[in-house]
């Protein structure tokens, strides 16, 4: 087996050339998948009308409660096989893998058909109006029927990934955009088939990742491979992928009600286009916190599997230099978006009211931004130790704790103003929240060791 692909370098190699070589694909494969759907929306917003920039904001929760339950299963299957692997129980990661693919495929199952029954009813739920319903409807509708295609991929790509492949997880990104930056504009501007043909083409796209992953994950010469009885469920395993899963899970249920919150509120003040601004501010700082996303997914092998060997100085070392590349990359976003704001605003669509009212509040969530860096590393170190509790409390902290009271008080004395100051005093109150998180367990390390060496 190549070095390259030696999951057991985890142990020993340089953190930050570990760092470089997980993080760096799974940086850019997450980037490459916000582009994508930044891109998506510059073709929908130029393609279609600004109208259709309401109406995609208006999938948004949607979109976060299909990821909601892909997570579930891909976010605990990649930590456990980190974690086997680094207990060196080869034939425990193999079985996880077996587990995670018909869980992801029963859970598309489930989700997608009950979703499509009541699709209009959730959609008028998530903040639609008499003239977004239509756009919001049909960029659903096929992204629904393709979610079976969407979790294979996801779900497998990331196990490969965490089963020591980031360089083959990254091109399964980049095979995926790069079809769907082709088919997109296609669809949109040649044969005139509106927001659908833009859902019609993430799918296919999708459809080319997913073979990708799976012929990999067939091949007898991956590392882990799928074994000859794969759809054979193990409950112990199952409970397992459900308790770590269950972080990224909740977080993901929490983005999708906060967005349904802050839609509602916006349609309140502002009407359809400050819920089409809302759309544009959301696809901008999604593409720094995905980026982060990307680098704690690139981390949490590395840490995943340090823990699991009892090699706490390496997980500490490789925590610290995440925390330190995840700050600047939220203060890069910031930077970016408080200096120029029109600028990037303007690419998403020609119309100058919603322009404007995009920079608007573009400059106020984005005050904060340096801060969530922090917290999204330090999240997502308690679910690669398997810390679910404490991963779930700091997932659930930004978005209930203190976003929604604050999206329920402010708009109340400042309108749509209030909408958008909500954000950046959450990130504050998440990020001392995160710290404070890790001080304690950090105390409860030393006191461990202390106590084992007297």
């Amino acid at each position: 087996m190549p070095q390259q692909n030696n999951p057991h370098t985890l142990g020993s190699e340089n953190i930050g050339k570990l760092l470089i070589q997980y993080s760096i694909p799974a940086i850019i494969g997450m980037t490459i998948t916000s582009l994508y759907n930044i891109i998506d929306s510059i073709f929908i917003g130029h393609g279609v009308g600004p109208m259709a920039i309401s109406g995609l904001a208006i999938t948004f929760p949607f979109m976060n409660l299909v990821m909601a339950f892909c997570t579930l299963v891909s976010g605990g299957g990649a930590t456990i096989s980190s974690i086997r692997l680094g207990e060196k129980d080869l034939k425990g990661a193999t079985s996880v893998l077996g587990n995670t693919l018909m869980l992801c495929i029963i859970n598309a199952a489930f989700f997608g058909i009950l979703a499509y029954h009541f699709l209009d009813e959730i959609l008028y739920f998530f903040g639609a109006s008499a003239i977004t319903l239509p756009y919001a409807r049909d960029f659903m509708q096929v992204i629904l029927i393709g979610t079976p295609i969407s979790y294979i991929m996801i779900g497998l790509n990331n196990v490969m990934r965490a089963t020591g492949y980031p360089k083959k997880a990254m091109l399964t990104s980049a095979v995926t955009v790069l079809a769907n930056v082709i088919l997109a504009p296609l669809f949109i501007f040649h044969f005139h088939w509106g927001i659908r043909g833009a859902a019609i083409a993430t799918v296919l796209s999708q459809f080319i990742g997913m073979v990708w992953v799976l012929s990999h994950f067939i091949n007898q010469n991956s590392y882990v491979h799928l074994a000859r009885n794969f759809w054979k469920m193990n409950i112990r395993i199952v409970g397992q992928i459900f308790s770590i899963g269950m972080a990224p899970f909740l977080m993901n249920l929490c983005t999708c009600t906060i967005i349904i919150v802050i839609n509602v509120n916006l349609q309140k003040y502002g009407g359809d286009m400050a819920v089409g601004a809302y759309g544009i501010i959301n696809r901008l700082m999604t593409l720094f916190v995905m980026t982060v996303m990307g680098l704690a997914m690139g981390l949490q092998p590395i840490i995943g599997y340090n823990y699991g060997a009892k090699n706490m100085p390496r997980v500490m070392k490789a925590l610290r230099l995440g925390i330190l590349t995840g700050v600047t990359i939220t203060s890069s976003g910031f930077l970016i978006c408080e200096l120029f704001p029109h600028a990037v605003s303007s690419m998403f669509t020609n119309d100058l009211e919603l322009i404007n009212m995009a920079a608007s509040g573009l400059r106020i969530t984005i005050m904060l931004f340096p801060f969530v860096g922090c917290q999204i590393i330090i999240s997502n170190f308690f679910q690669s130790i398997g810390k679910a509790k404490v991963s779930v409390f700091l997932s659930l902290s930004r978005q209930l704790v203190y976003l929604l009271p604050f999206l329920v008080i402010l708009p109340q004395y400042y309108g749509v103003k209030g909408i958008w100051m909500s954000m950046p005093t959450s990130d504050f109150f998440a990020f001392f929240t995160a710290i404070i998180s890790l001080g304690i367990y950090l105390h409860y390390l030393r006191r461990s060791n202390l106590q084992k060496n007297m």
